[in-house]
Protein backbone atom coordinates (compact mmCIF):
# COMPACT_ATOMS: atom_id res chain seq x y z
CA UNK A 1 0.00 0.00 0.00
CA UNK A 2 1.28 3.60 -0.79
CA UNK A 3 -0.11 6.94 0.85
CA UNK A 4 0.19 9.67 -1.14
CA UNK A 5 -0.10 13.37 0.76
CA UNK A 6 -0.57 16.29 -0.74
CA UNK A 7 -0.10 20.04 0.07
CA UNK A 8 0.15 23.79 -1.13
CA UNK A 9 -3.70 24.49 -2.63
CA UNK A 10 -5.01 27.29 -1.66
CA UNK A 11 -6.57 30.76 -2.97
CA UNK A 12 -4.86 32.73 -5.17
CA UNK A 13 -5.12 35.65 -7.29
CA UNK A 14 -5.11 35.62 -10.99
CA UNK A 15 -1.52 35.99 -12.05
CA UNK A 16 -0.33 34.15 -8.98
CA UNK A 17 1.65 31.06 -8.33
CA UNK A 18 1.77 28.38 -5.99
CA UNK A 19 3.96 25.48 -5.38
CA UNK A 20 2.10 21.73 -5.09
CA UNK A 21 3.82 18.89 -3.32
CA UNK A 22 2.95 15.03 -3.12
CA UNK A 23 5.02 12.82 -0.98
CA UNK A 24 4.62 9.22 -1.30
CA UNK A 25 4.75 6.60 1.52
CA UNK A 26 4.60 3.01 2.13
CA UNK A 27 5.53 -0.39 0.14
CA UNK A 28 7.69 1.12 -2.44
CA UNK A 29 10.14 -0.07 -4.85
CA UNK A 30 10.36 2.43 -7.27
CA UNK A 31 7.77 5.31 -8.63
CA UNK A 32 7.83 4.95 -12.50
CA UNK A 33 6.07 7.90 -12.96
CA UNK A 34 4.66 11.01 -11.05
CA UNK A 35 1.83 13.02 -12.01
CA UNK A 36 -0.65 15.39 -11.10
CA UNK A 37 -4.29 15.49 -12.46
CA UNK A 38 -6.86 17.90 -11.64
CA UNK A 39 -10.62 17.92 -11.69
CA UNK A 40 -13.44 21.00 -11.74
CA UNK A 41 -16.81 21.26 -11.32
CA UNK A 42 -18.40 19.34 -13.25
CA UNK A 43 -15.98 18.47 -15.65
CA UNK A 44 -14.11 15.24 -16.15
CA UNK A 45 -10.65 14.44 -14.32
CA UNK A 46 -8.03 15.53 -16.81
CA UNK A 47 -4.05 15.26 -17.18
CA UNK A 48 -2.10 18.11 -15.81
CA UNK A 49 1.94 16.71 -16.34
CA UNK A 50 3.60 14.01 -15.58
CA UNK A 51 7.19 12.93 -15.19
CA UNK A 52 8.85 9.44 -15.03
CA UNK A 53 11.89 8.10 -13.08
CA UNK A 54 14.21 9.50 -15.57
CA UNK A 55 13.08 12.84 -15.73
CA UNK A 56 11.16 12.87 -18.73
CA UNK A 57 7.85 14.89 -18.48
CA UNK A 58 4.55 15.91 -19.78
CA UNK A 59 2.31 18.70 -20.03
CA UNK A 60 -1.39 19.49 -20.85
CA UNK A 61 -1.44 21.82 -23.85
CA UNK A 62 -3.59 24.42 -21.28
CA UNK A 63 -0.35 25.10 -18.83
CA UNK A 64 2.18 24.37 -21.20
CA UNK A 65 5.07 27.25 -19.97
CA UNK A 66 2.95 28.21 -16.90
CA UNK A 67 3.48 24.91 -14.80
CA UNK A 68 6.77 22.77 -14.30
CA UNK A 69 6.47 19.31 -12.87
CA UNK A 70 9.42 17.89 -10.86
CA UNK A 71 10.35 14.91 -8.45
CA UNK A 72 12.74 14.11 -5.81
CA UNK A 73 12.94 10.50 -6.20
CA UNK A 74 15.74 9.90 -3.64
CA UNK A 75 12.31 11.31 -1.13
CA UNK A 76 9.60 9.94 -3.36
CA UNK A 77 8.44 13.54 -3.80
CA UNK A 78 7.03 15.34 -7.01
CA UNK A 79 6.29 19.06 -6.75
CA UNK A 80 4.24 21.01 -9.64
CA UNK A 81 5.41 24.82 -9.85
CA UNK A 82 2.28 26.38 -10.94
CA UNK A 83 2.72 30.28 -12.36
CA UNK A 84 0.38 32.83 -14.14
CA UNK A 85 -2.20 31.13 -12.93
CA UNK A 86 -5.41 31.62 -14.23
CA UNK A 87 -9.03 31.43 -13.09
CA UNK A 88 -9.26 28.19 -15.44
CA UNK A 89 -6.83 26.41 -13.67
CA UNK A 90 -9.29 26.01 -10.63
CA UNK A 91 -9.82 22.84 -9.35
CA UNK A 92 -9.18 20.07 -7.20
CA UNK A 93 -5.03 18.89 -8.17
CA UNK A 94 -4.66 14.97 -7.39
CA UNK A 95 -1.47 13.66 -7.14
CA UNK A 96 -0.70 10.02 -9.17
CA UNK A 97 1.95 7.50 -9.25
CA UNK A 98 2.53 4.29 -11.03
CA UNK A 99 4.79 1.96 -9.12
CA UNK A 100 6.34 -1.25 -8.20
CA UNK A 101 6.05 -2.81 -4.67
CA UNK A 102 8.47 -4.40 -2.81
CA UNK A 103 6.99 -7.72 -4.02
CA UNK A 104 7.81 -5.97 -8.17
CA UNK A 105 3.60 -5.53 -8.20
CA UNK A 106 2.42 -2.59 -10.12
CA UNK A 107 -0.02 -0.53 -8.53
CA UNK A 108 -1.77 2.87 -9.35
CA UNK A 109 -1.92 4.95 -6.28
CA UNK A 110 -4.72 8.56 -6.05
CA UNK A 111 -3.82 11.24 -3.50
CA UNK A 112 -6.71 13.00 -1.29
CA UNK A 113 -6.34 15.84 -3.76
CA UNK A 114 -5.83 19.45 -2.74
CA UNK A 115 -7.91 22.54 -3.96
CA UNK A 116 -6.96 25.36 -6.24
CA UNK A 117 -9.04 28.24 -6.20
CA UNK A 118 -8.06 31.10 -8.70
CA UNK A 119 -10.19 34.33 -8.39
CA UNK A 120 -10.29 36.95 -11.48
Amino acid sequence: QVQLVESGGGLVQAGGSLRLSCAASGNIFTINVMGWYRQAPGKERELVATMTSAGSSKYADSVKGRFTISRDNAKNTAYLQMNSLKPEDTAVYYCNTDSLDLGFSQHTNWGQGTQVTVSS
